[in-house]
């Protein structure tokens, strides 16, 4: 069995890029799972993250820093009125920087 590490996001499969646009809460399909879970994979240092802004309103993106315990650090930019688009802003992010390509899909 292949660690989630070793996973390997294909760039070409938008499929899954808009099945979690279309549903990024609740059960996904395998492949999609294996996906979030590469995503979600390794260290905490620089880890893209939501954080809540105005409760239950508005939320914005910080990194995290090296060590436990760290501040999260404002990612200027992003501010987001409904938690969907939040995350779909974070999944692209993340499909960029482990693929390196954009996700142009909105």
């Amino acid at each position: 069995m292949r660690s989630m590490l070793m996973y390997e996001i294909d760039p070409g499969r938008l499929d899954l890029a808009r099945e979690f646009r279309d549903k990024p809460f609740g059960r996904h399909s395998g492949e999609l799972q294996r996906v979030i879970n590469r995503m979600r994979a390794g260290s905490n240092a620089g880890r893209l993250v939501l954080v809540t802004l105005e409760r239950h309103k508005r939320w914005g993106l910080g990194r995290m820093g090296a060590e436990l315990g760290d501040p999260v650090t404002p990612v200027p930019g992003y501010e987001f009125t409904s938690y969907e688009e939040a995350e779909w802003a974070v999944f692209k992010l993340r499909w960029q920087a482990l693929t390196g390509r954009e996700l142009a899909l909105d």
